[in-house]
């Protein structure tokens, strides 16, 4: 097997194509987030960014992007973003990971959402974790006839309730592929003020997150095209989601709604109004993600495995760094696996971000801000 580094800045159309022609030989790889195209629009806006090809006889056969610290540690291609995280390999192809990190000049290769069909990486897998996916099918009538047949325990209360806010707000229009950019500025500034609400970080806080998800508004390839589906009452959107999209996996990525419309429970509708538009565009899964989440529970169809740890060759920095991230990931995946621990940090989070929502809106958390 020969190994060679290249940049992602400047991919030549031929390692493109080969890498979309294994995307395609293995139903594994058919995730937008393991993509060519997702993988340059990361290199744009972070530091660091390589690809690993790996060559059989002279011909690519396997892709791993991946982004490098000056110490030698990496990671998975937008860790912390990326919900899918693999190297892509064309059938029958097998590697050495300590062979593979050193031509990377890599001590430490971290991921938290790798396929599980990577053999090479199982020993190095801390954990597995479920990744809840609808299939989807397309409708032969309309979006009521196909919620009814699809998801009849969720039908009437959903139906009902989209009248309501019919009624309430406006007519609603659902649009699967909404190409108006300002409408994406409101997804963003819902999806920051939940963040802050809930205690969490937010992402839409990061210049670079926000300059990569305008960049893949605009991507529309094959293999990956950025998906804005919007629920609008009347001229109003209430709800709104960002993801990527193949020709047969949409990920479910950002979603978000407008709080004002909590009541009608929009982020349920947006769900599945998209599942039903992206069945109809031949889309054959939806891929919800890793995470537990009561939405996740209901609309499933079956689960898939990702696997979560640190692939590591004897060098003192990768001592160091799984003594450091492994106790932080070991106490996350025990809160998040235990409803008593994860239900209460969920509170103590909201609590937090409550408090700094007041700070931020009174005359004293403003002053605050300014400094």
């Amino acid at each position: 097997m020969d190994i060679t580094i290249h940049g992602l800045d400047a991919l030549s159309d031929s390692l493109r194509s080969a890498w979309h022609r294994a995307m395609g030989e293995s139903p594994e790889y058919a995730n937008p987030f393991l993509a060519p195209e997702f993988a340059e629009a990361v290199a744009k806006f972070r530091g660091g960014a390589h690809l690993a090809v790996l060559r059989e006889n002279g011909q690519p056969v396997g892709f791993l992007p991946f982004e490098r610290t000056p110490f030698g540690v990496g990671r998975a291609i937008g860790l912390g973003l990326s919900d899918c995280q693999a190297l892509v390999h064309r059938p029958g192809v097998v590697w050495d990971t300590e062979d593979l990190l050193k031509a990377c000049h890599l001590s430490v290769f971290e991921f938290d959402h790798l396929v599980e069909e990577q053999k090479p990486f199982s020993g190095y897998v801390t954990g597995t974790f479920a990744s809840p996916v609808l299939d989807l099918t397309a409708g032969d009538g309309s979006y009521p006839q196909w919620l009814r047949g699809t998801y009849p325990g969720l039908a009437k209360t959903t139906l009902k309730k989209e009248r309501r806010l019919g009624r309430d707000v406006g007519e609603l229009r659902f649009v699967y592929d909404e190409r108006d950019p300002r409408v994406l500025r409101t997804l963003m500034r819902w999806k920051s003020a939940q963040y802050r609400r809930t205690g969490r970080m937010d992402r839409f806080a990061r210049p670079w997150i926000v300059g990569l998800v305008d960049h893949l508004f605009q991507v529309r390839e094959e293999h990956l095209t950025g998906v804005l589906s919007v629920l609008y009452a009347g001229d109003r959107p209430v709800a709104a989601h960002f993801g990527p999209a193949s020709r047969t996996v949409f990920a479910a990525w950002f979603t978000a709604y407008d709080p004002e419309f909590g009541y009608y429970s929009p982020g349920m509708m947006m769900h599945l109004r998209m599942a039903e538009a992206a069945g109809r565009q031949g889309v054959r899964i939806m891929d919800m993600g890793r995470g537990e989440k009561e939405y996740k529970d209901r609309l499933k169809t079956r689960e898939l495995r990702v696997g979560e740890g640190f692939a590591t060759r004897p060098h003192p920095v990768a001592a160091v760094h799984r003594m450091w991230r492994r106790p932080v990931r070991g106490l996350r995946n025990t809160v998040l696996a235990h409803p008593g621990l994860r239900d209460p940090a969920d509170r103590l989070l909201k609590a937090v971000g409550t408090l700094r929502t007041s700070s931020r809106t009174s005359p004293a958390g403003d002053a605050r801000g300014m400094r």
